[in-house]
């Protein structure tokens, strides 16, 4: 599929860009769903329940599979689910490296080894306006870090998803810098609720929807949840983020739910037709709010 390119101009606000790229290409818009043959796989064992869920009803697979902001394989939120089939995830290999005292190629058996897997039931949030309720399968990402052993001087993890313009044909335009990059302050990546998932609805993590490895952070924005994870790396220095490189006086570093930033007062839950207020944090304040205290949450976006 031929991936038509917008001008650059666009790129430097994402909502924009969106838009434009929807008039011009007839795309769907963000309030329409097109459901995709339901497409499972392997299912995990031994999942145990977490009580950091939350009580909403989770969205269905259908939506959750074949709606997805995934601009390595197209701007379209349908692209993904029909271009990433193919996507090979196995072998995986994650490279960990910077200020820790344990760097490594991590094959994803490895890294999964001895893990107990959760059943997390989050919130997500998406710049557009548009959210979900997701059934992820996962582990704390504090519970990797740990085993790296990052340093003092580890101020920040910095990740990044694989290279691979042949198999992801969204990195034969020009929307970002790639490879995709993402990044928390070290505190952010030690909380318990930021995992790294492996899995949906109790099944192995479909292609387009960040196979085979990504993170969830669910009090910020969905574009920090970095999909398909090759790299990590400790820095003392906050990394710069892939958005936040495009589009700095939109898409700042913490990327925290902020309805007070920008038009995000509402927001639309996938299969639902009236908005909803957008919540601090997205609904996970009484967790996360003490992180920040005496920030800018507007200053510091």
């Amino acid at each position: 599929m031929k991936l038509r390119v917008t001008d650059k101009r666009l790129y430097m606000n994402r909502r924009e860009f969106i838009a434009t790229a929807t008039a011009a290409l007839g795309l769907a818009a963000p309030s329409r769903v097109v459901a995709q043959p339901a497409v499972h796989g392997r299912r995990f064992e031994n999942v145990k329940k977490s009580q950091l869920s939350t009580d909403e009803r989770p969205n269905p697979w259908e939506h959750i599979t074949s709606y997805n902001n995934y601009y390595e394989f197209g701007i379209d939120k349908e692209l993904p689910a029909m271009l990433s089939k193919p996507f090979k995830t196995s072998p995986w290999t994650v490279a960990v490296s910077g200020e820790c005292n344990k760097p490594a190629a991590y094959h994803l058996e490895d890294i999964l080894a001895g893990e107990s897997l959760e059943d997390r039931i989050y919130r997500h949030r998406c710049v557009e306006g548009w959210s979900m309720v997701i059934p992820w399968v996962g582990f704390p990402l504090s519970a990797f870090i740990k085993r790296c052993d990052p340093t003092s001087r580890a101020k920040y993890v910095e990740f990044t998803t694989i290279y691979d313009p042949k198999q992801m044909p969204g990195m034969r335009s020009h929307v970002l810098h790639w490879p995709y990059v993402e990044g928390l302050r070290m505190d952010e990546a030690m909380h318990p609720l930021t995992i790294l998932a492996v899995g949906l609805y109790g099944e192995v993590l479909p292609n387009q929807n960040g196979a085979p490895l990504r993170l969830v952070v669910p009090w910020k924005y969905g574009f920090k949840s970095i999909k398909a994870i090759v790299k990590i790396r400790f820095t003392e220095k906050e990394p710069l983020n892939s958005w936040q490189e495009a589009a700095p006086s939109v898409y700042g570093f913490y990327s925290n739910v902020n309805p007070s930033v920008g038009d995000q007062a509402y927001e639309r839950r996938l299969g639902e037709f009236l908005k909803r207020k957008t919540l601090m944090f997205n609904g996970y304040g009484d967790q996360v709010a003490s992180m920040y205290a005496g920030m800018n949450l507007r200053k510091f976006f």
